[in-house]
């Protein structure tokens, strides 16, 4: 049996969820709101967004039971990370594919930005716990 602690299975939980909504708001909003504007790499966009944020946590959890405190590090060097793969994938798809270029580097830079924000809030709120958590224990020892 697969041994998934409760952040991680709350970060893909919430993962799936925001990449299915975004994706499904993404593609009413290119079909209906800007009629002609769908591309046929679309879906890869949440799709490339949902895996590097699979192997983020996955990375995350690694780090937090093997190097706890190398956690900022590793946050700050999965955004570097995923800056890279980012702009390989835009110029491997821009060269690939000109006549879609400029619709997928906009909704791409669209995604990326609302991954950024729900990654930040998720991590953030994450330490923001384990902090209080902590001060929490903190405060019972001296108690006891």
């Amino acid at each position: 049996m697969m041994n998934i602690t409760k952040t991680k299975r709350n970060f893909i939980g919430l993962l799936t969820l925001f990449s299915l909504l975004c994706g499904g708001v993404g593609a009413v909003v290119l079909h209906k709101a800007l009629p002609g504007h769908y591309f046929s790499g679309y879906p890869f966009i949440p799709v490339f967004f949902y895996l590097f944020g699979l192997f983020g946590i996955y990375m995350f959890d690694a780090c937090r039971r093997h190097a706890p405190q190398k956690m900022l590090l590793m946050y700050m060097a999965m955004k570097v990370l995923k800056m890279i793969f980012s702009l390989f994938l835009l110029m491997i798809y821009c060269w690939v594919v000109r006549e879609e270029a400029r619709a997928f580097l906009l909704t791409f830079i669209a995604f990326y930005l609302l991954y950024l924000i729900y990654e930040t809030w998720f991590f953030f709120s994450f330490e923001m716990n384990r902090k209080r958590k902590s001060k929490n224990e903190n405060r019972n020892e001296t108690i006891a």
